[in-house]
């Protein structure tokens, strides 16, 4: 199982904007949309890394 990033936040769309902030950081890949965590109130979003082979984790 690949590692998976996690956003916590108080709105959807901060959820939102931190995972694509992350993404583009890391070059990760979203996990599907937000979605809210019961009985919290708060948004759960993820990432992970995008499914092909990273240049620098090509064999040589």
């Amino acid at each position: 199982m690949p590692t998976v990033y996690t956003v916590l936040a108080d709105s959807q769309s901060a959820a939102e904007d931190e995972l694509q902030r992350l993404c583009r950081a890391l070059d990760l890949m979203p996990l599907g949309r937000p979605s809210l965590v019961l009985g919290r109130g708060r948004w759960l979003a993820r990432a992970a890394a995008h499914p092909h082979v990273r240049r620098d984790q090509q064999p040589t």
